[in-house]
């Protein structure tokens, strides 16, 4: 049986998950970016954005299958209890429940941290992603229209969003990520949600090219 690992990212795991991303940014609409970041603004990002939010990593046997992480929604004051997520697998890897479990460990984290909202931008046409967001428990919020321009093409992005909590009375603030990183609670959620990932027989290898859309979460 493989041996499933599910942990914040550490500098150590960021070559491997820019690696993962590349091809997201260079062959597909999952990204709006045109070309891959560097492996500086890589870095940047991911010490930005763990400074108050969770960034976890998948390794199975070793090797980076998938990452996930959670980014402000808004910078504006009132949308601090609002997150926007992402979540990259890699091609070979799906089907076993990798990125259902990374969201599974997301909702437990973040929950933990005080947020009220997880928002995600899926570029269309992509029924695949919009089928597995609906199953994690998100709706359609709305949509961009022609809002984005890669590949010679407008193209829509729909928004679609999750409760963590009811939205009764005044938030309180949130907990940076860091303080609780190594707490029980943090460990347990991690653990639990590795269950989720699931093998039949081998890992299935897909030697085909990568597809758009099939990708994406």
């Amino acid at each position: 049986m493989p041996e499933v690992v599910l942990r914040p990212a550490e500098e150590e795991d960021i070559a491997e998950m820019l690696a993962l991303y590349a091809p997201y940014v260079i062959q597909t609409t999952v990204s709006s970016e045109y070309d891959a970041p560097s492996i500086e603004e890589f870095t940047r990002r991911w010490r930005t954005y763990t400074q108050k939010l969770p960034w976890l990593v998948c390794r199975i046997d070793g090797e980076v299958v998938g990452y996930g992480y959670a980014a402000p929604h808004r910078t504006r004051a009132a949308y601090q209890w609002s997150v926007e997520t992402s979540i990259y697998v890699a091609q070979e890897q799906h089907r076993h429940g990798i990125a259902g479990a990374i969201y599974a460990a997301l909702f437990e984290l973040l929950a933990m941290q005080g947020y009220y909202n997880i928002y995600v931008g899926i570029t269309s046409p992509n029924e695949r992603s919009m089928k597995f967001h609906k199953a994690m428990g998100f709706i359609i919020s709305g949509a961009y229209q022609e809002s984005m321009y890669k590949f010679g093409q407008w193209r829509d992005v729909l928004w679609m969003g999750k409760s963590l909590r009811p939205h009764d009375g005044a938030p309180q603030p949130t907990v940076p990520f860091p303080e609780i990183k190594d707490s029980p609670l943090v460990t347990r959620a991690l653990n639990q949600a590795v269950e989720k990932i699931h093998f039949n027989g081998e890992l299935r290898m897909d030697n085909g090219e990568f597809r758009q859309h099939r990708e994406a979460y």
